[in-house]
């Protein structure tokens, strides 16, 4: 799997609508047929930085998910709402789910 983490370092007078402004983006994405998983939690540390943990089955999902129009509109709607450049990591990863945490199972 296509294993993604981003931060995303929202101004502080978009913070609070971040989630509704996403959720369009956030569905859409979440109903193309090769994404594994795409979920957004805020930091309890910096009340304006969201993280967002998204999966895709292979890089074929994950390139048919960066052509959708879905994500074209978001790349041009979001960074005003942005102070920075999202940071990522971005990595390919054996299996297409979670495993348990060994120490706690």
């Amino acid at each position: 799997m296509i294993f993604i983490v981003a931060k995303f370092d929202v101004h502080p007078d978009h913070a609070d609508e971040w989630v509704e402004t996403v959720s369009a983006f956030t569905t859409a994405t979440r109903n193309e047929p090769g994404t594994l998983w795409f979920e957004w939690s805020r930091s309890v540390e910096n009340p304006n930085r969201f993280v967002l943990l998204e999966a895709f089955r292979d890089g074929d999902a994950g390139a048919a998910h960066v052509g959708s129009d879905h994500f074209n509109a978001a790349i041009k709607a979001l960074p005003p709402m942005l102070t920075a450049i999202p940071e990522i990591v971005n990595v390919e990863v054996p299996g297409t789910q979670w495993a348990q945490l060994t120490e706690m199972s």
